[in-house]
């Protein structure tokens, strides 16, 4: 069955550490995609999504303007990034891990995302919809994300690990 990402009602989050000491927190504001879900058969799940490079919000302008920039993800160059689905793994009750191929700057990398299932709800205005959490972790330098600097006191700038959270709610089309 085919759904569509609910774009106001999901958020693609990311964090990171700073300066070895403290955590910086942003998302992405446009994107879409498409699932094909069943909640009777979720080992069949595939996911298409892209995100616009150059929606990145962390609540800092400057930061902002720098992530968009050829240091990290060149917006200009690369405006999109995208993950499609391979395959559902190890599904148990409402979790499972969905793994897939993640493009960022023309690079691809294979991720796996932790997936939980929140259900299903008929909507007052007659759609069917239905909620997901998922989470992973990527290295940003294997992505070619890999500007950063020294830190006089030990460490650096940014950490490499990133944190992705994605609360997602799709609807199903008819």
């Amino acid at each position: 069955m085919s759904w569509m990402i609910d774009p106001s009602h999901t958020r693609v989050q990311f964090s990171t550490r700073h300066m070895m000491i403290s955590t910086v927190r942003g998302e992405f504001k446009d994107f879409g995609g498409t699932v094909e879900f069943d909640e009777t058969k979720p080992e069949a799940t595939k996911v298409a999504v892209e995100i616009k490079t150059g929606s990145v919000d962390s609540k800092d302008a400057k930061r902002d303007g720098h992530l968009v920039s050829p240091d990290f993800f060149d917006a200009a160059k690369f405006p999109v990034m995208s993950f499609k689905s391979k395959r559902v793994e190890n599904v148990k009750g409402e979790r499972a891990k969905l793994i897939g191929d993640l493009t960022i700057k023309d690079v691809t990398h294979e991720v796996a995302l932790d997936v939980e299932f929140h259900g299903l709800a008929k909507a007052p205005w007659g759609t069917t919809n239905a909620g997901f959490e998922a989470k992973g972790k990527l290295n940003r330098k294997d992505f070619g994300l890999v500007w950063n600097v020294a830190l006089e006191t030990g460490g650096v700038l940014v950490g490499e690990d990133v944190n992705i959270t994605i609360d997602a709610e799709i609807v199903k089309q008819a």
